[in-house]
């Protein structure tokens, strides 16, 4: 049909074309910066998902603006609902979001709510809800700052125990030290600094604190035997960010105050999910510890070898691996840290004749204050 001549077809050729160029649900959302560069380009990211704004990955929609200094920025066709907004400058215009070793922002950024996270962001703490014409401001900042992110606390770790007429788990109270720069982060018994890599793949070195298995007095079966030591593990790690949020990681640390002696490797797949303030992130791993250590652990000398305590030495174990990571935001500045990994021990342990126990329970725990 023909209508180049009829009223009513021009007006329903506009509204056509309108309805192609706003879907439906969608509205403008203007964007107030403040701390925007002159020039250069700007890369606003729309998140609805959680666990996706949680990594700063997958964002639902991205557009590109070019920097005009503090102005409003128009971002068109907005789906509306709940959002979380994310904006950084691309400096070197590579078209992604540059990143440190363990995955924070190197350039300037910008969340909804003028939201500045410590750690993993939290979806609850940028999102709002777009509707038509809405409109929000929001300041550029770098996430490290000029001399990365520090906090303190308080924190435990702990093991359960495995053996025989013990339940004494052995704890130690320590003061947690948080800091977060650019190739070092440090969070209670754990530190790392990055050598190489980019923000999907890393090589860092390591150093964990593992606290003594056991104490002489937890049991009449471990008299004589000694309190086991407590050392620091030192090594190298890979870490990779792999598709669909996983994460895998291998190291092997070695007993660097050589207290007992050998190392343990391990490979651990993990995946975080955002529920709430709370960042979760479950994980299975593979452990191999070294006789050296395996011994001292589980093992009975031929010196202090007696009828109910025959002389054992398991050698080299492998452990399975079970557990979960959990930071709760509790406000911008505090935050709660939990970890928990349940170990499924050896059979070559479970035969050991100091040991009753298949699974051990081992532990960190921490409420910090970042500045």
């Amino acid at each position: 049909m023909s209508c180049s001549r009829s009223t009513s077809c021009l007006l329903s050729t506009a509204l056509l074309a309108l309805a192609v160029s706003s879907p439906s649900g969608a509205t403008d959302l203007g964007v107030a910066l403040r701390g925007a560069p002159p020039a250069g380009t700007l890369v606003f990211q729309i998140y609805d998902d959680p666990d996706a704004f949680g990594r700063f990955r997958d964002p639902a929609r991205e557009i590109v603006l070019p920097a005009q200094g503090d102005d409003e920025y128009l971002l068109r066709d907005v789906e509306e609902g709940e959002i979380a907004l994310l904006v950084y400058v691309d400096q070197n215009g590579n078209g992604a979001l540059d990143r440190n070793f363990i995955g924070i922002p190197r350039e300037s950024i910008g969340i909804s709510n003028d939201y500045r996270p410590k750690g993993p962001p939290s979806f609850d703490r940028a999102s709002f809800r777009i509707e038509e014409d809405t409109a929000i401001e929001i300041e550029l900042f770098r996430v490290l700052g000029e001399r990365g992110q520090i906090g303190v606390g308080l924190g435990a770790i702990g093991r359960g125990s495995p053996y025989r007429g013990s339940t004494q788990s052995v704890y130690q109270l320590i003061p947690t030290i948080v800091y977060i720069g650019d190739r070092l982060q440090w969070l209670g018994p754990e530190i790392s600094f990055g050598l190489a890599g980019s923000d999907t793949a890393r090589l860092a070195l390591s150093a964990s604190y593992r606290i003594g298995s056991y104490e002489a007095d937890d049991s009449p079966v471990l008299v004589d035997l000694g309190d086991r030591e407590s050392t620091l593990l030192l090594g190298l790690g890979l870490e990779f960010d792999l598709p669909r949020g996983f994460e895998l990681a291998a190291a092997y640390r070695h007993d660097a105050l050589d207290r007992i002696g050998g190392g343990i490797a391990e490979l651990a797949l993990a995946r975080g999910f955002q529920v709430g303030i709370v960042r979760f992130s479950p994980e299975l791993s593979l452990s191999w510890t070294s006789s050296d250590i395996s011994n001292h652990e589980f093992g009975v000398p031929e010196e202090a070898s007696r009828q109910d305590r025959p002389a054992y030495a398991p050698g080299a174990t492998t452990t399975l691996g079970l557990g979960f990571t959990s930071i709760a935001e509790l406000t911008e500045d505090w935050r709660a840290f939990l970890s928990v990994t349940g170990e499924f021990l050896d059979s070559k342990v479970r035969r050991s004749p100091i040991v009753e126990g298949e699974t051990v329970l081992a532990g960190f725990v921490a409420l910090t204050y970042s500045f």
